[in-house]
């Protein structure tokens, strides 16, 4: 592992302002308003879309979500107490084959197009990099420093460095190591590198210096199509947090359903950053984002659930759980990565006992064993009612099509499944809303929305 010592005399803020001004003079995307504050956006691409290198055209709808669903329960596993990081090593949350929501960025100067999974519940951003002295194929060339203007090593003594399990390698080079619960790994070089990100109106912007790893190790189970993964979590080194002067914490999303249907094909889900982030309007409702341990993941207080005219009330996991909530509050993470919702057990069977008496439907077992509730249905859909996710401060009437879904011909089923010592508010239960995370405000933000209109 080498470093180079190519920097810029600039500081990062610095330089990022001079290029916003820039890039305002020359008409590019970069959205001010009167605050000052930037606003950026950008496509996320479902791993099932047409526009994925994932896609299968001869999946079906049922099949698509079947697959979502086991990855699910693979992704729960990430966020339990015995996958965070131990003194030799750093856990990540992210099920690594091959994650739900994709994004297209280019690193370097000059530029190099990685395709990498977004994720809410990781930090670090990395990609692999040569040379490689063990690395997982992918059918795109891997990252080549040696030939950008723009790529400097971080120091051993840097904040950077000390924020992430790292050791001091070549002098002065901070080494990151990061483990995953399936035991998938990638090791390299911490550095700076300038980021290109294509907006939604074709133009790119660039950011300078922005933190990341340089995976020379890599292995495990990770998929040829994907090259890294980009930290959308709340830590200290994911992208939000680098950015937090230009975005001023904000940043939200607007997720399409596309595993529920085929004939969405030209429209893609989309990520959004500083002020085009700011989620407004008489229809929305906001609940507080509780600060807890770690700081990847995005915790809420979920109160209860009501079906029709009755309440469920939620109750966090058994005392000395890995995520029971302190004081009452943050018993849930919301997570773009994983498709269903996993509920507590005991919270679990009372919901669906609450169903069960007021749907009229001929209920039937899942043949699979995956799903718990199901009923059939002749044409993907049951008289189901009304169910709400009540929040702190927040209701929120979840959408009939995402609680029930058609897993295979003539059969739907409850989209909400138990687990233990853990709960998850999945991108299913998200679909359209659009959602906004405010880490100054510390609030999440739900305006129910047409995401395929978005």
């Amino acid at each position: 592992m080498k470093m180079n010592t190519k920097a810029s005399t600039l500081s990062p803020t610095l330089v990022f302002l001079i290029f916003l001004h820039l890039s305002w003079v020359s008409s590019r995307n970069i959205i001010s308003n009167n605050s000052g504050e930037n606003g950026l956006t950008f496509d996320l691409i479902h791993r099932d879309s047409p526009l994925s290198p994932f896609y299968n055209p001869s999946n079906t709808p049922s099949i698509r979500l079947r697959n979502a669903f086991q990855r699910s329960f693979s992704r729960a596993s990430f966020f339990k107490k015995n996958s965070f990081a131990t003194n030799n090593t750093i856990q990540s949350d992210i099920f690594p084959i091959p994650g739900e929501y994709l994004m297209k960025i280019s690193i370097g100067t000059p530029p190099v197009e990685i395709l990498a999974i977004a994720d809410t519940g990781s930090d670090l951003t990395w990609t692999q990099c040569e040379p490689c002295i063990n690395c997982f194929q992918q059918s795109t060339p891997l990252f080549d420093s040696n030939k950008s203007s723009t790529y400097k090593t971080v120091g051993c003594n840097a904040e950077e460095c000390a924020s992430i399990t790292s050791s001091c390698v070549g002098g002065n080079i901070c080494e990151y190591q990061m483990s995953y619960g399936d035991q998938s790994h990638t090791i390299g070089d911490l550095a700076f590198e300038k980021f290109t990100l294509p907006c939604t109106s074709g133009n790119n912007v660039d950011i300078p210096n922005v933190v990341f790893g340089c995976g020379h190790d890599n292995g495990g189970t990770f998929n040829n199509y994907t090259s890294g993964i980009i930290g959308l979590g709340g830590g200290a080194i994911s992208i939000i947090n680098q950015l937090d002067n230009e975005i001023n914490g904000k940043f939200s999303y607007c997720l399409i359903p596309i595993a529920l249907d085929s004939s969405i094909s030209n429209v893609t889900s989309h990520i959004n950053f500083g002020s085009s982030a700011i989620v407004f309007g008489p229809n929305v409702v906001s609940t507080p984002l509780i600060k807890m341990d770690p700081s990847t993941f995005y915790y809420l207080n979920l109160e209860g659930v009501s079906v029709g005219n009755m309440m469920v009330e939620f109750k966090s996991s058994k005392t000395g759980s890995s995520y029971a909530a302190v004081d009452g509050q943050g018993n849930i993470i919301i997570d773009s990565g994983t498709t269903l919702t996993l509920l507590p057990n005991n919270f679990y069977t009372n919901l669906v006992s609450t169903l069960v008496n007021m749907i009229n439907a001929t209920k039937k077992d899942d043949p699979s064993g995956t799903f718990g509730l199901c009923y059939e249905s002749e044409g993907g859909i049951i008289d189901a009612p009304k169910i709400v996710a009540h929040f702190t401060d927040a209701d929120l009437e979840l959408s009939p099509s995402s609680m029930f879904a058609q897993v295979e011909e003539g059969l739907v089923c409850l989209t909400i499944v138990p687990a233990e010592d853990i709960a998850i508010f999945g991108n299913l239960a998200q679909a359209n809303f659009l959602i906004g995370y405010d880490l100054v405000a510390n609030k999440v933000s739900f305006l129910p929305t047409d995401c395929t209109k978005y």
